[in-house]
């Protein structure tokens, strides 16, 4: 069976066509739906992957962002390691060398230690268990942490399941990659915590970007492979359709998440305790 086209159309009208008008109409019913504003946006994405418990949260003078500090973190991670990659290793396949995984590892580590920590502060009773008192930023630092990691792990697999040429090499190759890519998560997280709302609002924003780009990303690879368009990618514009399929199932997602967190709570802002 031959590799499906990109140009293949239902019936009559061209299958893009129906999926940008998809995503176009559901779009607009989103942005209907959600609490006014940039910011406002923002948290009905942050409202659908993460809890934005206030206290756990930074701020813009009172405002709550649309991350917790765990998650800003994480996201903001997650793209900085994407953007490095892609400048250091375009179109490049392999994963970090083995001693790459050494610090990789310890950073997921971290992360599951000051996750479960964080957790049982929210369960009365077990303070014998708590290891230390959580702080915004220790989950800010895990959260970049695993951010990297998975940035390591998904540049490679989406350059493999999406360019029909690819480069075999890992993106990070030495020890002086690894240390500019963990300079700049360092770079980044002194800049969030100086809450300095001219850093914290772009960045905030850059954060809820992550959560679509990489839901953008595993979905398009996702879809490329059911179809049987994987290695099919020759340009850049070749990969506005995944892309656009990708993002159309990234906010249904969404959507429905928003949709029934807010019918179970009533309410946009974070779970409270207490």
């Amino acid at each position: 069976m031959e590799r499906a086209s990109l140009g293949v159309k239902l019936g009559r009208i061209p299958w893009q066509l129906i999926v940008f008008l998809s995503v176009s109409v559901l779009l607009t019913i989103w942005l209907v739906s959600t609490p006014p504003g940039l910011l406002g946006k923002a948290d009905a994405v942050g409202y659908a992957v993460c809890h934005r418990i206030d206290e756990r949260s930074f701020h813009l003078g009172d405002r709550q962002l649309p991350l917790c500090a765990r998650c800003t973190g994480m996201f903001l991670g997650a793209i900085l390691g994407l953007v490095y990659q892609s400048r250091v290793g375009r179109r490049r396949t392999g994963l970090p060398r083995w001693w790459a995984w050494i610090p990789f590892g310890m950073m997921v580590i971290a992360f599951g230690i000051d996750g479960i920590n964080s957790f049982l502060h929210l369960i009365p009773g077990l303070h014998f268990l708590y290891l230390y008192e959580p702080q915004n930023w220790l989950r800010l630092l895990t959260g970049t942490g695993m951010g990297l990691v998975i940035s390591a792990i998904l540049y490679p697999a989406y350059n493999l399941i999406v360019w029909k040429e690819w480069d075999s090499h890992p993106a990070i190759t030495s020890i002086k990659s690894l240390g500019g890519l963990l300079l700049l998560a360092i770079i980044m997280d002194l800049m969030v915590l100086t809450e300095n709302p001219l850093l914290l609002y772009p960045l905030a924003l850059v954060a809820v970007a992550g959560v679509i780009v990489l839901l953008m990303m595993i979905y398009s690879m996702s879809w490329m492979i059911v179809f049987r368009l994987d290695n099919s990618i020759t340009n850049y514009s070749q990969m506005v359709l995944p892309s656009a399929i990708g993002f159309m199932i990234c906010l249904l997602q969404i959507a429905m998440i928003d949709a029934v967190r807010y019918w179970l709570t009533g309410t946009w802002n974070g779970f409270t305790f207490g």
